[in-house]
């Protein structure tokens, strides 16, 4: 972490206190990890905060860690499945920010950050219909980019890449049914190069 990324932690590990769990550098980023009951008070003081003025929220994501590090020597990561991820842009002092709050496994849950930003609206939506993540708050939440009878949250982990039902128009009906998916598993085999190929030398 440069010497601004850490001086900058430092002041707002000062002004939020125990709300931040911890700071580090994150592929070039300052990312906090803010404890999920305070993120809308986290929120607000980066926003609202001379020190800080940070008046853009860019994107609010899921993360899924299930299995996440299993090809690790150290073995898979251990600590909550899921987590809410906010990137925050301060246009007054060039600064970018990336917030992380750790979820529930069973109902990953956090308060909605609507009333902080408006752009959180669809994020939070997004983020719901894509893994499940429920904003409490949030003025509007339900599916964004998923039908409104899709079973699941595609985004996570352990939702099957085939899908559980498709869609289809049925002329008979003369509207779309849903059934459940009709095509086989495809194996992925990884091909294998042939010497024949290749010419010795």
């Amino acid at each position: 972490m440069t010497d601004s990324r850490q001086d900058f932690a430092k002041h707002v590990q000062e002004k939020l206190g125990d709300a931040i769990v911890a700071a580090h550098d994150s592929s070039g980023e300052l990312t906090l990890e803010v404890r999920r009951d305070r993120i809308v008070e986290v929120c607000r003081t980066l926003r609202d905060d001379s020190a800080f003025v940070f008046e853009q929220l860019l994107d609010v994501c899921g993360v899924d860690y299930l299995d996440y590090g299993r090809e690790s020597p150290t073995g898979p990561r251990q600590g909550p499945r899921f987590a809410a991820v906010y990137h925050l842009l301060s246009l007054k002092h060039n600064r970018r920010l990336r917030l992380r709050a750790y979820l529930d496994d069973e109902m990953p849950m956090i308060a909605s950050v609507t009333g902080v930003w408006n752009s959180a609206n669809w994020y939070e939506r997004e983020a719901f219909d894509l893994f499940g993540i429920v904003f409490e708050g949030h003025p509007d939440l339900r599916r964004i980019l998923t039908d409104y009878g899709f079973i699941g949250h595609p985004f996570r982990k352990d939702f099957p890449l085939i899908g559980r039902v498709e869609m289809r128009y049925d002329a008979e009906k003369q509207r779309v049914v849903y059934q459940p998916v009709t095509i086989e598993p495809r194996v992925l085999v990884p091909r294998v190069i042939r010497e024949e190929g290749f010419a010795k030398g």
